[in-house]
């Protein structure tokens, strides 16, 4: 079974227009309708209540056998142009004495029914009365007695009834054409206010790996979209960026893998190309070894990028002194340092929270970085010390000024400030990666700063509590 397809959005807010047009004016409408309905039947009481204090009036002055012979044509002088009221006159008999306009009433009410009866309302031969009966008392002559008179009005409000049926009609209408006026308005509304959101549809269609580059507009979004048009623009950019640097990573491992897997290659050829002695041997496979520890380690440090990159590297959870783990790392690289006429010197402590082996891996990083781009003669220095609630270490060499433009992508991976920067221990490009990504996991920040001739690499990472309760 096929479901049918939601309503748009442009559709359901016309239609919400349409809605909420036709309930407001139904309801003004109804208002209305009931105020000229009220206003209508207080005129006809008002109307009838008149004409019973006439024939009351007239009555009640028939005091005289001259006045009582009169009052039929005093009756008629006073209905003269009131069509639309009728009289019945009854004695104590229920005998009509005088009547006008007497086709305003039913048989049943000529035949002497009361409208209690009947009903104060009725109709005719298409027309509709209301009616209203009352006890009038005909006053005593010299020679009659006082004789009770019964007196019923009808009234026809037919023009009345006609023009509420005109009001109402006509209400609907105009409610109706406003309902579809409204839905109208709302839908071109919808429409153009909804235009930005087709663009986003039109552009999400055309996007794709070669196409990231394009943008939505954000000039003539509204306010409401354009907050959806900013993040999705921030999405492409970051998307576009992401794309980039992995069009940018998929070429440089291609190129540094093509160099050891060419010597491999090359090696193996020259080694199979005739019989040779096991001594040469042996030196071809100690050769191929090397390109294989050299590939192994690109893998190893790949491998622990993607884990810094997913947060799966371990977590922080022993107290460790930088001054310690930066003094056994002197040591390891005293030999190397000696062998280049270098100085490293150290100063300063401070402790941290964090993983000693990742820690120290960072630090190692930098100082064989140093080690490679200090002249002999020079000196690396290594400043432990405490800024706020963070420890901070700096490395700092003399050599090569770093060009501003290297400075913003020095930690990207497979990344060179020189082309003749040595292949050897980080040499392939991701030992600032790494150590950017040791940091980081540790709640840190890792910057460079290199000017006149002398390179410093920052590490600012959080104090343990101990030594932030000391400081404060």
């Amino acid at each position: 079974m096929k479901l049918r397809a939601p309503l748009s959005l442009t559709a359901r807010l016309a239609l919400l227009f349409a809605l909420l047009t036709a309930s407001l004016l139904i309801v003004v409408g109804v208002v209305l309708e009931r105020a000229v309905e009220a206003h209508f039947r207080e005129l006809d009481h008002h109307e009838l209540s008149g004409k019973l204090s006439l024939i009351g009036n007239l009555v009640q002055r028939a005091n005289t056998v001259q006045a009582r012979e009169a009052l039929p044509q005093r009756l008629d002088d006073a209905f003269v142009g009131h069509d639309a009221v009728g009289v019945l006159l009854r004695d104590d008999e229920s005998s009509v004495i005088y009547a006008v306009h007497a086709g305003h009433f039913s048989a049943a009410q000529l035949a002497g029914e009361p409208l209690s009866a009947a009903g104060a309302m009725w109709h005719k031969d298409g027309r509709h009365y209301i009616g209203r009966e009352a006890s009038i008392e005909l006053p005593a002559t010299s020679v009659a007695a006082a004789t009770p008179l019964r007196v019923m009005l009808g009234l026809d409000i037919s023009h009345h009834v006609h023009f509420l049926d005109e009001v109402r009609n006509g209400l609907w209408l105009g409610i109706s054409v406003s309902a579809l006026v409204a839905a109208l308005l709302g839908w071109l509304a919808a429409h153009k206010g909804l235009a930005p959101l087709r663009r986003v549809t039109a552009t999400a269609h055309r996007l794709s790996a070669e196409r990231l580059g394009e943008r939505l507009a954000e000039g003539d979004a509204p306010a409401e979209v354009r907050e959806l048009v900013e993040a999705l623009n921030g999405m492409l950019e970051r998307l576009e960026s992401s794309f980039r640097r992995l069009s940018d990573f998929s070429a440089d491992i291609a190129h540094e893998l093509r160099t050891p897997v060419s010597n491999l290659m090359t090696q193996t050829a020259v080694a199979l190309s005739r019989a040779r002695s096991t001594d040469e041997y042996r030196e071809v496979l100690a050769s191929n070894l090397e390109e294989y520890e050299r590939i192994a380690r690109m893998v190893s440090d790949m491998l622990f990028l993607a884990q810094a990159e997913n947060g799966r590297l371990p977590r922080p959870h022993e107290t460790v002194h930088l001054a310690d783990e930066v003094q056994a790392l002197v040591e390891f690289y005293d030999a190397l340092a000696e062998e280049q006429g270098v100085r490293i010197v150290v100063s300063g402590d401070a402790s941290v929270t964090g993983d000693r082996l990742m820690l120290r891996r960072a630090v190692s990083n930098l100082l064989s970085n140093a080690l490679r781009h200090t002249q002999p003669g020079g000196t690396v220095e290594i400043e432990i010390g405490r800024a706020e609630a963070c420890a901070t270490l700096a490395v700092r060499n003399p050599g090569d000024t770093i060009a501003p433009e290297q400075l913003s992508r020095i930690f990207e991976r497979f990344h060179r400030a020189s082309p003749e920067r040595h292949r050897h221990g980080e040499g392939a490009g991701l030992g600032l990666a790494i150590t950017r990504s040791i940091v980081e996991a540790h709640g840190g920040r890792v910057t460079v700063h290199s000017d006149a001739g002398v390179t410093t690499f920052f590490i600012a990472l959080p104090l343990t509590l101990g030594e932030v309760n000391a400081s404060i």
